[in-house]
């Protein structure tokens, strides 16, 4: 069982490294949205907090987060172990982190970055859209669909861009990775626990480089 944080800047591809472990090493990805849509409907205590803070318009405090992941970690057991998905986002919440996997007698074993150059990122997003049916994902000049406005996977002709892969908006997401989250990258390599992979490397590569480091622990 291995537990790890995947780092890197909106557009990174730690999304899609993240669905591989799923897939191939049986990991659980923890992905702090899912959680809290999750328990917004699962009428517990903590879901009814949830609940109370969202719908009052108000944004998810740490404690609350923190006390999601500790309810995920004392409940589920996957053979692989879990993926932190937008969790820790500051050097606050890396802190929580790590009292609270001490708490529950587990082990943060890896933190992996993939590191990508901003130009070819943006390149990278600006240019992506995804099937709006089957959700296969796509890019202008890196991956077109073979019939323009067709789905390779399903044949649907519902593509769609997400409201956010814009320059202007991309601008002010990576402003927000660099503020707030990039700091994590000196935290964990002070830890002796950071392993950076290449991110614009083709995605088995990438795969290749990201196995190596889990197969270490």
């Amino acid at each position: 069982m291995t537990n790890i944080i995947l780092l890197g800047p909106p557009g990174a591809g730690k999304g899609t490294q993240a669905k591989r472990l799923v897939d191939e090493r049986q990991m659980v990805q923890l992905s702090t949205g899912d959680m809290l849509r999750e328990a917004r409907t699962s009428g517990t205590e903590m879901g009814k907090k949830v609940a109370a803070v969202m719908d009052a318009g108000h944004l998810v405090t740490d404690d609350i987060v923190v006390g999601l992941i500790e309810e995920k970690l004392l409940t589920e057991h996957p053979a692989g172990g879990f993926i932190f998905d937008g969790f820790p986002r500051t050097l606050k919440q890396a802190d929580a982190l790590g009292v609270v996997m001490a708490h529950v007698g587990q082990t943060l074993d890896a933190v992996i970055e993939i590191r990508v150059d901003d130009e070819v990122l943006k390149q990278r997003i600006v240019g992506r859209y995804t099937c709006g049916n089957c959700g296969a994902v796509y890019h202008d000049t890196n991956h077109p669909t073979k019939v323009a406005g067709v789905c390779d996977n399903c044949g649907a002709t519902t593509m769609k861009r997400r409201a956010d892969d814009t320059e202007e908006a991309l601008r002010t997401r990576m402003l927000a990775y660099y503020r707030d989250t990039s700091p994590l990258i000196g935290y964990y390599y002070a830890k002796e626990q950071l392993s950076t992979v290449d991110g614009l490397a083709e995605m088995d590569a990438v795969a290749a480089s990201v196995a190596k480091v889990l197969d270490k622990h």
